[in-house]
């Protein structure tokens, strides 16, 4: 069993807090992954677990043992990070066997352990290789090959796939993924790029500016955003947002006036906002489609064609811009008058403080 407990975990540099009171249980082999903007504590977060930082308040528990006071060789981790750091005088096997060399494990023991690692990361015929002679794919598998042969509770990645191109980093995901499923293990990830946190998490820490801003599966956190922060990190094209004003609650839900005072209903719980209220309503690309009996009017400013899905931006005629994905095959092109249909039984409502109204259940996203 491998889990980790943050209870209230606390770092201040001098009178800066840069992080804020974190809470978090990842289970035994879960996948989560920390995400968001720079700067937001992240990678901070992920070197406190490690014990290369240390804590300025909370407490960090690794299988329900307390590990604040334990060192960062003692407490059965192993870190990938973003720049490779093999030592370039010695051979992939000598620099996936270096820790274990330090570690007092005997020649016949650490050859198994690389021959064992080699196997799973496809570098059985690399293993006498130099850095040098290697591609950037392949040095970081040796990397993470010289976090294998250590056998950890847990893995740490610091954004490992930084340095990579982007097809590369897409390959080397996938490869991370069946790994992960390979070892049963448990890896905690971290990434500025919400594309990489959807598609590898089996849990995802959504974090901003030193707090904990949600925790939820990928497709939850994109269902079902907290706040208009997660809401505009989550999803790439990120979710359009429109003032909007509150016109009346029902029990099925809130009716909205947005752009050019156009009514919708939205199935939200309504208790906490009153009729005039200022609010936003967000909707995501794929919940506005072409419809020349739609809502709202507009026009294209920009047509980006991606093969299986063409992004479109519209300049409303009121209330901004807002982005629209269609079919991949459809024609409309940059500068064309345009009218939107709103499918707004999938749309979100977020209060002036920026929190979301709950979603009410009965009514599908669209």
């Amino acid at each position: 069993m491998s889990t980790l407990t943050l209870h209230d975990v606390r770092k201040r540099y001098g009178s800066f807090e840069a992080i804020k009171g974190v809470d978090l249980e990842v289970a035994d082999r879960e996948f989560v992954v920390f995400v968001g903007p720079s700067g937001c504590g992240k990678s901070t977060l992920l070197r406190m677990i490690a014990g290369l930082e240390g804590i300025t308040g909370g407490e960090i528990r690794i299988d329900g043992a307390r590990v604040n006071e334990i060192g960062p060789a003692d407490r059965g981790l192993a870190m990938v990070f973003q720049s490779y750091a093999l030592y370039p005088h010695m051979t992939v096997a000598e620099n996936m066997a270096f820790a274990l060399k330090l570690a007092g494990l005997s020649r016949t023991e650490r050859e198994a352990k690389v021959r064992a690692a080699g196997e799973v990361l496809q570098l059985g015929a690399l293993l006498e290789r130099r850095p040098r002679e290697l591609s950037g794919g392949q040095r970081q598998r040796v990397a993470i090959g010289r976090a294998i042969v250590r056998d950890p509770k847990i893995f740490l990645f610091d954004e490992p796939l930084s340095n990579l191109d982007a097809a590369l980093r897409v390959q080397m995901r996938l490869e991370l993924m069946r790994l992960h499923e390979r070892l049963a293990a448990t890896m905690i990830y971290v990434t500025h790029d919400q594309t990489e946190a959807m598609t590898m998490a089996d849990k995802i820490v959504v974090l901003s500016a030193g707090r904990i801003e949600q925790v939820g599966s990928p497709l939850d956190l994109y269902h079902h955003p907290k706040n208009l922060f997660v809401a505009g990190f989550i999803g790439s094209p990120k979710m359009n947002t429109l003032s909007a004003r509150v016109v009346s609650n029902e029990r099925s839900g809130i009716r909205l006036a947005v752009a050019g005072g156009v009514e919708l209903d939205v199935p939200v719980e309504g208790a906490s906002v009153k009729p005039g209220e200022t609010v936003t309503f967000g909707i995501r690309p794929e919940h506005l489609s072409l419809d020349d009996s739609g809502e709202l009017a507009g026009r294209t400013l920009v047509a980006e064609r991606l093969g299986n899905v063409t992004v479109l931006y519209v300049d409303l005629a009121e209330g901004g811009t807002v982005v629209v994905q269609v079919d991949g095959n459809d024609p409309t092109p940059a500068h064309a008058p345009v009218r939107l249909r709103v499918h707004a039984a999938a749309g979100h409502v977020f209060r002036a403080d920026g929190e979301a109204l709950p979603r009410i259940e009965r009514h599908p996203l669209a």
